[in-house]
């Protein structure tokens, strides 16, 4: 299975409409997942033309639940367990999220050494999708494959182009790549 990943599109405020080197990268993709921050029900829909579309509610999509929006959406492709959802959900490890937020000034080895502990002392899903902090990051760490696809319209808060992600899983491989627009 073939999942385009997208988040923090801010449309129309911030851009206005979905770019077209995302529609090129998500053809023939067999699902699309929104991490959040939608602000308009059309970007799903626009989005939808290429595949069938969930999306997690955003911290800004207050009018969005519906089938498709869900606070968080809990899936499973191919014996791998994945969670959509928006705003990173380990709010005990503070430090973290600040990582996640600020220039990305902490090494690797501190994210990574954060997100092990995350593993060890919650219950995540093998992979887990979430957006909010327009940054992108990819990383696997202790069996569980984190992946925020940044934003497409509105990295670190500027009007450029900015990332998406690739997710492919079969039986047995999960395996994702962020993508520069």
């Amino acid at each position: 299975m073939r999942i385009g990943l997208i988040s923090d599109t801010h449309i129309p405020y911030d851009a206005e409409g979905i770019p077209p080197q995302v529609k090129e990268l998500f053809r023939g993709v067999d699902l699309i997942l929104h991490a959040g921050d939608i602000y308009s029900a059309s970007v799903l829909d626009e989005l939808e033309e290429m595949a069938p579309v969930l999306a997690a509610r955003g911290d800004d999509d207050t009018a969005l639940v519906n089938g498709r929006v869900k606070e968080k959406h809990v899936l499973d492709f191919e014996g791998f367990s994945l969670w959509l959802i928006h705003v990173f959900p380990y709010f005990s490890l503070a430090y973290l999220r600040s990582f996640l937020y600020r220039s990305p000034s902490a090494s690797d080895q501190e994210l990574e050494e954060a997100l092990g502990e995350i593993v060890e002392r919650e219950d995540v899903p093998d992979i887990l999708v979430f957006g909010d902090t327009h940054k992108a990051l990819l990383r696997r760490v202790n069996g569980c494959l984190f992946i925020n696809p940044g934003s497409a319209t509105f990295p670190d808060y500027r009007r450029v182009l900015g990332t998406v992600a690739i997710l492919n899983i079969s039986p047995g491989e999960a395996e994702a790549d962020l993508i520069q627009l």
